[in-house]
């Protein structure tokens, strides 16, 4: 899977507003309800978990939004190919047997294979985000 970089104006062109200029947040034309995220979690709590990592000393901005971004886009890849499992089995909710029949079948999540899902603490971790 290939991830493509969005540039600044292109993602603005497909919000339908005008590029951010210097000194002016993105998406906070008057079309617009809030200011546009290009990332969903939190990046505040990506940075805690980033420095949680003792070997880390500094971790600029860029690379704590790619790190989100990236982990946004695998939660979306795995999340869709287990949802074809939970299709098979006439129901519309992902159950956890429905992610390990995703990491068995697909070859890219074999690096999960007897590792995924023996917790949910480092999920908690995002969900208790007051954000």
């Amino acid at each position: 899977m290939a991830a493509a970089a969005v540039p600044v104006a292109a993602a603005a062109a497909a919000a339908g507003s005008e590029p951010a200029g210097p000194g002016e947040e993105a998406g906070a034309g008057p079309q617009c309800p809030g200011p546009a995220r290009l990332a969903r979690l939190p990046l505040a709590r990506v940075k805690a978990l980033v420095k949680a990592d003792p070997d880390v000393t500094l971790a600029s901005q860029e690379a704590v939004f790619v790190l989100a971004r990236a982990t946004e886009l695998f939660v979306e890849t795995i999340a869709k190919d287990a949802y074809v499992y939970a299709q098979q089995g006439k129901r519309k909710t992902l159950q956890r047997k429905d992610l390990d029949n995703a990491i068995e079948a697909i070859d890219e999540f074999a690096f999960l294979e007897g590792e995924f899902l023996l917790g949910f603490s480092w999920f908690q971790y995002f969900l208790d985000s007051p954000s």
